[in-house]
């Protein structure tokens, strides 16, 4: 498992008027494990604030992702996790890449 490094966040709620009651933009520097065929691998990024339950709403990488399969979600306080899942015929092993987040807390 690795974890993002330079993580850089801003917290606000202004382009979700009425939506969510707080939201979080995070951009961090991503160096993620190679990832053989058929397997899966994890990675962390520490975002203040974040709670169970608040929504990862989007997030890109600058670099292809060469047929991975990538899920975000907050798996705990403070804790986003990355899930990347590999379904090709082989080893993909992305480049060291900046990650952006986008993530809400919902008004309930």
């Amino acid at each position: 498992m690795a974890s993002a490094t330079a993580v850089v966040s801003r917290r606000g709620n202004d382009q979700f008027r009425g939506l969510f009651t707080d939201t979080w933009d995070v951009s961090c520097t991503l160096d993620s494990a190679s990832v053989s065929t058929g397997a899966t691998a994890t990675d962390t990024v520490t975002v203040s604030g974040v709670v169970l339950g608040d929504m990862v709403l989007g997030m890109s990488v600058k670099v292809s992702e060469a047929g991975l399969v990538r899920r975000a979600y907050v798996s705990a306080a403070d804790t986003v996790t990355i899930v990347t899942y590999n379904p090709t015929a082989g080893s993909v092993n992305l480049d060291s890449t900046t990650l952006q987040l986008v993530i809400g807390r919902a008004v309930v």
